[in-house]
């Protein structure tokens, strides 16, 4: 792949397994373009997947990441808490002068859209990989942006124009309300309030997110879209005027706020509003002098309505997808245009060619609120880079560590194809080709959503998750046959020694075939000519074994007939009554305890609040009654399942 830095920083992203994703999804280069001047030293202000370059900067806890691994400098900026260390502006500008780094990429979320961190590298004569302090101080500030996009023609949604600043005197004349951190991003400091108690919880949740995730407690209130979709428009510009609109990316599979799915293009865009959305997206750009990458995102009605939501000033964590239907390089542009050069192309040269789709996986629990954070080791992992046109862009391996004080992202899976059927039929098979061992995953929430009919067809909106699965996520819902195939394929692994069997299931019989390759996290089995990739997790001497079929994880029990007629005299533990305790449902952090012993609580009131990878929840009782013990207090850090408060 073309080198377009020096001491190894590279187009492709510096891992191999992007590099080989990205020629999967078309890149064009100039070759002349290694003759052109560079910066000699890059650092990526960043942790993950996005900083596996050339000089990083890690937390104590990060000291053995691949991202540190991979560069060709690594130094420590602190503990772990990103206060601490990733938002540490004194000890990352010492850093700097350390390695005598020319630029710095801040990738995205910490520093990446802090006009501080640019003011100060810029006043030191180091290049900053993004937009100018100006654009970021006007895009950045969600009040100040808003007011910028009216001025600039760009539609946008109705609200208070200003800082809302007391929570306990906000009228609101029409809900529902959205409730927003103005310098935040990534679904954080976001609430939606229905009614005044929800508005005061709102504000209260919001502000302490902010404040936490940003250092920027400011609040402001808005119309919220009902049933909208979120659909972004990704634009780059240069320092001499020139500015483009890349395409649009659909983003409308969220939960709380923020992305699970994202596609290029969106089925629901005709050309003329495409068109219209990327020359508003533009016409912002051009209004604050924009030059960079950067995403304007819009909020679109059924009516193809669309109204300005934010635009980050930054690189996003989806833009891989835009990268595959256009063949550019956003990072590459972003230094290019970093270091003085203009753009390379006109708006007429923007094409979309085929269609891509990306899935974020995360190590969280998909039964639980649609994806509590989890935490542990990876003791196995294997990416599914086999499979055609597939990118994965990670920052982890096997045996890293998933901790309570970073983003839960194990990776980027993204897939691409000639249509998108194709693109979504390469998801699933990557999907069920992605071997992670040691923490929960999304797989199966992933795997349901691109195979749903609703999805195939483009029917979403930011409310699918919810609408699809109002009881919350179950897993998938075996059909007949498909029961009979799993039921069949745990028969033919108590017994792998035959490579065809005949196995007989409710009165019918399935011919089952496979290599039956135990050593192998996948196993790939044909039933009744159906090929299917499924992977066995766990087994025992008692016929107990877990089967990972169709992305969701069955535990069934493989017992011969002598075994089966015993198992039925055999004991079963009585079940936890849970209502007379809290439980911690995730690892985390205690932000606050709101109950003693002694105090009476009605059902649904709050008893504390845990924050897990910056996001705060409210744990609430389950029935009335009188606390008789609690077994936490702030800044507390406990596991899943750990107890906090027990009622008599």
């Amino acid at each position: 792949h073309l080198l377009w830095i020096s001491r190894g920083f590279s187009g492709s992203g510096g891992e191999k397994h992007v590099s080989e994703g990205r020629k999967a999804c078309g890149f064009f280069y100039l070759s002349s373009f290694v003759s052109l001047q560079t910066f000699e030293k890059l650092l990526i202000a960043n942790r993950g997947e996005i900083a596996c370059r050339v000089i990083a900067i890690h937390s104590d806890v990060d000291a053995n990441a691949v991202h540190v691994k991979m560069a060709d400098e690594a130094v420590c900026v602190g503990p772990a808490p990103t206060s601490k260390s990733y938002l540490n502006m004194d000890a990352i500008m010492e850093v700097i002068k350390k390695t005598r780094a020319q630029a710095v990429h801040p990738g995205y979320g910490f520093l990446s859209e802090n006009k501080e961190f640019a003011r100060r590298l810029a006043s030191e004569g180091v290049t900053f990989i993004g937009p100018d302090t100006h654009a970021i101080q006007a895009m950045g500030d969600k009040i100040e942006s808003k007011l910028l996009a009216k001025n600039a023609k760009v539609n946008t949604i109705p609200g208070f124009d200003g800082v809302v600043k007391v929570r306990n005197h906000l009228i609101i004349v029409c809900y529902p309300v959205m409730i927003k951190a103005s310098a935040g991003g990534g679904g954080k400091g976001m609430r939606i309030a229905w009614d005044d108690e929800e508005t005061r919880e709102g504000f209260r949740f919001s502000s302490q997110e902010a404040a936490s995730s940003f250092g920027d407690d400011r609040l402001l209130i808005e119309k919220f879209i009902d049933n909208p979709r979120h659909i972004e428009i990704q634009v780059c510009g240069d320092k001499h005027g020139n500015a483009l609109w890349l395409n649009e990316r659909e983003c409308s599979i969220q939960r709380r706020n923020q992305k699970v799915v994202e596609e290029a293009p969106s089925t629901f865009l005709d050309p003329e509003t495409r068109r219209a959305m990327g020359e508003q997206a533009v016409a912002l750009a051009k209004a604050v002098k924009y030059s960079s990458a950067g995403t304007v995102e819009f909020l679109v009605d059924s009516s193809k309505n669309f109204y300005f939501l934010e635009m980050n000033t930054r690189l996003q964590v989806e833009h891989p997808v835009t990268e595959c239907i256009t063949g550019l390089d956003l990072v590459q542009e972003m230094i290019r245009v970093a270091k003085g050069y203009p753009l390379r192309h006109k708006q007429a040269d923007i094409p979309i060619n085929g269609w891509a789709v990306e899935c974020r996986v995360y190590a969280e629990d998909p039964y639980k609120s649609f994806g509590l954070p989890s935490i542990g080791k990876l003791s196995q992992y294997q990416e599914p880079l086999h499979v055609p046109s597939v990118r994965v862009d990670s920052g982890i391996q096997q045996g890293s560590d998933i901790s309570i004080y970073y983003d839960p992202m194990i990776s980027k899976l993204i897939t691409y194809g000639s249509n998108r059927a194709e693109a979504l039929k390469r998801m699933e098979e990557a999907l069920d080709n992605y071997v992670i061992r040691g923490v929960a995953h999304n797989i199966s929430l992933l795997r349901e959503v691109i195979i749903h009919p609703r999805f195939v067809q483009g029917d979403i909106s930011t409310k699918f998750l919810p609408e699809i699965y109002p009881d919350g996520f179950k897993g998938h819902n075996l059909t007949d046959l498909e029961r009979r195939e799993l039921l069949a394929t745990a028969a033919s692994l108590y017994v792998p020694c035959l490579v065809s069997q005949q196995v007989e299931v409710d009165g019918m019989k399935l011919n089952v075939t496979s290599e039956w390759n135990l050593a192998s996290p996948l196993l790939s089995v044909t039933i009744d000519g159906t090929q299917r990739t499924i992977q066995r997790l766990s087994r025992n001497a008692s016929g107990d074994t877990s089967i990972q079929f169709l992305g969701t994880v069955y535990k069934l029990q493989i017992l011969t007939k002598v075994a089966a007629e015993l198992s039925k005299y055999m004991p079963e533990k009585a079940a936890e009554d849970t209502s007379s305790i809290l439980r911690s449902p995730m690892p985390g952090a205690v932000v606050a305890v709101s109950v003693k012993p002694g105090d009476t609580v009605s059902e649904g009131q709050e008893i504390c609040v845990i924050e897990a990878m910056k996001m705060q929840n409210s744990m609430t009782a389950a029935k009335t009654g009188k606390v008789k013990a609690v077994h936490c207090k702030a800044g507390d850090t406990v596991g899943e399942g750990d107890l906090l408060v027990e009622l008599e």
